[in-house]
C-alpha cells in the first residue's frame, strides 16, 4: 500500500479481489476462504449484476451450525445468502477514506464490521475490510495532526518573522523608532520600581547630508550600516538596546548606567567610529566622518517620562553638534566633554 495522503481514496487501499456468481457452489468460497486467510469475504453477482456481499465471518458462522456444511457445500451460494441476506454498502472507489469509514461506522452495530464493497468500475468490484479502513482511516488522522502542528509551526514562525521585521531597521538591522519607544517605555517603568539610573545616548552623523550629496546615496547607505556596527560593537551587555533612531540619528538605551558609565559608552563610540577611517572629504571638521553625541541619565520618578530623558539627549546632541561636534555633550551640567583628537 502507498504512503496515504489527506485526500487518499479506498483505492490506494488493499482491496480483495473474488467475485463469483451467485449459481457457484458455496465449497468453491470455502476454497477460497482456505487459500487466504485475509480474505474478508465474497461479492456476490448475477448476470454480470452486484448481487450482494457475504463476510467470512458470517459464512464460517453459518457453515458451522450443525448439518450446514453437508446441506450448504454442494448448494449454490445464492442459497445461503437468501438466509441471511443484508444491504451491503458499496461505494466507488474514488471515495476518500475518511468519508467510507465514517459511512461504515453510521451501519447498524451488527454491520459494522462487515467488509465494504468497491465499485472500481461498472460491473467490477471488490472488498475492502473495514479493519484495514479504519486502521487507514486512523493513520490519515495522524497525519492531519502532524500537518497541522508543522503548519502551526510555520505560522507562529512567521509570526515571528513579522514581528521582527516591524521592530528591526531593514537598512542597519538595528531595532527600529517602534522597538526603541517600546524598550525604552519598559525599562523607565523597571527603573522606577528599582530607583535606578536610565541613560540615552543619541548619536548624529556628523555632515551626513554632505556626505550624501559627494559620495551618492548608496555610499550614505554603507555609511549608516558602518557606523551602526560600530555602535553595536561598543555595547557589551544583552539589555543595551542600539537603535536608528531616524535617518543618520541612532540611539543607545541603558538600563540601570549612571551618567559615568553613559560617558565611557559615549567615548567608545567616538573612538569607534573614528577607527572606520570613512573618507569624508567634504567634511569641515575631519578627514573622516565622525559622529556627535547627547548624553542624558535620570533615575525616573512618578512627575517624569521617558520623554523627558529623550529631550536632554536631544538637548545635549544640539549642544555638542553647535560646540564644534566630533565629541559628546552630557546634560547634567551642559558643559562640553571635548573628547582629545
Amino acid at each position: 500500500m502507498q504512503p496515504l495522503s489527506l485526500e487518499s481514496t479506498l483505492q490506494d487501499l488493499t482491496l480483495y479481489d473474488f467475485t463469483i456468481e451467485s449459481g457457484t457452489l458455496s465449497k468453491t468460497v470455502i476454497t477460497g476462504f482456505e487459500k487466504d486467510y485475509l480474505l474478508p469475504g465474497v461479492v456476490i453477482t448475477e448476470n454480470g449484476q452486484l448481487w450482494g456481499m457475504i463476510s467470512r465471518r458470517e459464512f464460517l458462522e453459518r457453515m458451522s451450525r450443525p448439518y450446514s456444511l453437508e446441506l450448504f457445500s454442494r448448494r449454490p451460494i445464492s442459497s445461503l445468502y437468501s438466509l441471511s441476506r443484508q444491504e451491503p454498502l458499496v461505494l466507488p472507489s474514488d471515495t476518500l477514506i475518511v468519508t467510507a469509514a465514517k459511512r461504515s461506522l453510521w451501519r447498524s452495530p451488527e454491520l459494522v464490521y462487515e467488509p465494504v464493497i468497491v465499485e472500481v468500475n461498472p460491473k467490477e468490484y471488490r472488498l475492502l475490510d473495514v479493519h484495514q479502513l479504519l486502521v487507514a482511516q486512523s493513520d490519515i488522522h495522524e497525519l492531519a495532526n502532524l500537518l497541522i502542528r508543522e503548519l502551526y509551526n510555520k505560522i507562529e514562525k512567521a509570526n515571528q518573522e513579522l514581528q521582527r521585521l516591524a521592530t528591526v531597521d531593514g537598512l542597519t538591522n538595528l531595532a527600529n523608532r517602534r522597538q526603541f519607544d517600546q524598550y525604552l517605555s519598559q525599562q523607565w517603568q523597571q527603573m522606577r520600581r528599582h530607583i535606578d539610573w536610565l541613560s540615552l545616548v543619541i548619536v548624529d552623523v556628523d555632515y551626513f547630508k554632505l556626505y550624501n550629496d559627494n559620495y551618492g546615496h548608496l555610499a550614505g547607505d554603507f555609511c549608516l550600516q558602518e557606523v551602526a556596527k560600530a555602535i553595536k560593537n561598543s555595547i557589551n551587555r544583552s539589555t543595551d538596546l542600539v537603535a536608528r533612531y531616524g535617518g543618520e540619528e541612532f540611539a543607545v538605551i541603558l538600563p540601570a548606567t549612571s551618567a559615568e558609565g553613559a560617558i565611557f559608552l559615549a567615548e567608545k563610540i567616538i573612538k569607534n567610529v573614528r577607527t572606520l577611517e570613512i573618507a569624508h572629504e567634504k567634511s569641515p571638521i575631519s578627514s573622516y566622518v565622525t559622529v556627535s553625541l547627547g548624553v542624558a541619565s535620570m533615575i525616573p520618578d512618578l512627575e517624569m517620562t521617558p520623554a523627558n530623558l529623550i529631550t536632554s539627549a536631544d538637548e545635549a546632541l544640539y549642544a555638542a553638534k553647535a560646540s564644534g561636534r566630533d565629541r559628546y555633550i552630557l546634560h547634567s551640567s551642559l558643559r562640553e566633554q571635548q573628547v582629545h583628537h
